[in-house]
């Protein structure tokens, strides 16, 4: 039949995309006045901020400065740092550099900060959530 439409389909539920992660450092950046900061946020990289490190002299003279450069413009507060710059993301320790890395890869390449882990004891497969919080939170 000419000019006779498709009934209308339900409305699929629309999904929420989560933009940030709340996450928990193991060691902790520690300020100038000494006070640790652990807890912080992190959000989902866009293609700018991929792309402009890539024209930043620091990076062009050391490629492995990419990393920091990018984590500074993705991470958006630790503790009560909201002010997350290059020189913030440089006094890190190596266990949360690498951990703020893993945390980047994780929800920008997988879209989860969950990780299969393995009892080591009874073998049992299971996931957690390696974006930190207090033990008990889900």
């Amino acid at each position: 039949m000419a000019g006779v439409a498709d009934p209308p389909r339900p409305s699929e539920p629309r999904r929420e995309l989560r933009t940030e992660f709340a996450f928990e450092l193991p060691r902790g950046y520690v300020d100038d006045a000494g006070v640790v900061h652990q807890a912080g946020t992190m959000r989902l990289a866009t293609a700018r901020d991929e792309l402009v490190p890539l024209r930043d002299d620091r990076v062009r003279e050391n490629a492995a400065y990419l990393t920091v450069v990018l984590l500074a413009r993705v991470v958006t507060r630790i503790g009560d740092v909201t002010d997350v710059h290059a020189g913030v993301i440089e006094n890190l320790f190596a266990a949360d550099l690498a951990f703020l890395q893993d945390l980047y890869r994780r929800v920008n390449s997988e879209g989860h900060t969950r990780a299969g882990v393995q009892c080591p004891q009874c073998g049992h497969g299971f996931a957690v959530d390696v974006s930190g919080g207090r033990l008990g939170e889900s």
